[in-house]
């Protein structure tokens, strides 16, 4: 996922989409601690996709509101 995938989306679209990828990043630190996480980059793309996902989602609250 690509910043510009995310930029024209609506608040509540990028807050559940949020919502969705830190429960994601929650599985995935699980699976880690408990050995069945065989591909660790997975983490740190996750926790790329949710920066990007909080950084379109001040630029949406302060061109908005």
């Amino acid at each position: 996922m690509k910043y510009i995938d995310i930029q024209d989306k609506s608040v509540a679209d990028l807050e559940a989409l949020l919502k969705e990828k830190k429960l994601e990043l929650f599985t995935l630190k699980a699976k880690l601690k408990t050995m069945q996480l065989t591909n660790t980059s997975e983490l740190r793309s996750v926790k790329k996709e949710i920066a990007r996902i909080q950084t379109a989602l001040s630029a949406a609250r302060n061109s908005r509101g």
